[in-house]
This record gives C-alpha cells, structure tokens and sequence, in this order.
C-alpha cells in the first residue's frame, strides 16, 4: 500500500525495487497492483485510487511489495545509446527500463518520454554539443576541421582528423549524444596510431 500510495503522489506508474545494497530486485507498476485485484475478481471498474484507499481490498493484506511486483525485467546498461533503449522497449513493449550496472546496481529509471525528449533536441544544439564540447573540450581538437551539419537529428560529418583513435573517440561520443539518431561519420586521419606506418584511410 506505501508503494501504490507513493506511485499516486508522485504521478507515476511504477517504481523499481531494490534491496539493502541497491542491487535491484524487481520492478511493482500499477498493472501489477491492478492483475492482483483482477485475479480476486473484484476489480469493478476501479483504478489505483480505488484499489489504494478501498481497505476491502487484498491489496490491503499484501504486507510487502515482492507479492506483487514483476521479476522478470528487461534492464539496459548506462552506456547503452538512446536508440538501443528505445529498441528495447519496443521489443518488450514496455514505458520504462531501469538502468543497471554489470554488477546488478540500479543508477537510474529511463522512460518512452525521455527518449521523446532527447530526439526532439533542436539540430543547433546537438552541433553546438559535438563541435564545443566533444571536439574543443573532449578531444582537444579544433572543429573547423570538420564539416558538421545536423538535420532532424542525422549528425553527418566529414573531414580529416590528426589520428585514428581521434576519429574513434569522435565516432563514439557523437553516436551517444543527446538526440543524435543517427550519424553519419566520413572521415580520415594523418596518422594511424593503432599501427604506425599505415597510411590515411577511412573509418573501418
């Protein structure tokens, strides 16, 4: 009842679960509180206002949240790209995934309206992000030496850059970018110092 309240309060659907060390356990929605009173075919049409203040209910005897939450989670990592969160998701047709480290730690909770919001970030801002920020500040590079243009979202870069592993790193960082959907990366480098000698070539 404390979590179903809580969800109320804070206008949300569901909450993750974790135990004492923040590993986490589980995840309890609205749907979940909602399947327990269908199952006890009592429902009547209520939603989980009705199910949390009406003390007939059974959800009133569950005395812990592991009797109704879900334990078969879909998870994403905290360096899984917006698109692979999104993918996820649709696959598994669920609102929101919690974010996990390898070692089973929940850092946070990503939902369908963040992933909205971060590919509905205007063009400027996302070239401001990769020319500023990633090139000058991140990779000590300057960014005239690159062509960048951003469109609804497709970063498209191109140009040559000192190193391989400056190209890399660019690739990397720009693909998870806020709002980035897709980028599309043409570039070359004066020196190959993966394995020096090589001469200058495109991206693998």
């Amino acid at each position: 009842r404390d979590a179903a309240r809580l969800m109320v309060e804070k206008g949300i659907s569901g909450l993750p679960v974790t135990d004492e060390q923040g590993t986490l356990v589980g995840v309890i929605s609205e749907g979940d509180f909602l399947r327990k009173e269908v199952d006890r075919g009592d429902l009547m049409g209520r939603g989980l206002l009705g199910v949390l203040f009406d003390k007939r209910d059974s959800l009133a005897e569950a005395e812990t949240v592991d009797e109704v939450m879900a334990t078969n989670l879909f998870t994403v990592s905290p360096d899984a790209t917006l698109v692979e969160a999104a993918r996820t998701m649709t696959t598994h047709a669920v609102k929101r995934l919690p974010v996990v480290t390898r070692e089973g730690k929940l850092v946070g909770v990503i939902s369908r309206r963040d992933i909205v919001s971060a590919f509905t970030r205007p063009d400027e801002l996302i070239e401001d992000e990769i020319r500023e920020d990633i090139l000058r500040r991140l990779l000590f590079l300057d960014p005239t030496l690159l062509d960048i243009t951003v469109e609804s979202g497709v970063v498209q870069i191109s140009g040559e850059l000192p190193t391989r592993t400056d190209a890399r790193l660019l690739e990397a960082m720009v693909q998870r970018t806020d709002g980035v959907i897709r980028a599309e990366i043409d570039v070359t480098w004066k020196l190959d110092d993966t394995q020096v000698g090589n001469e200058p070539s495109n991206l693998p």
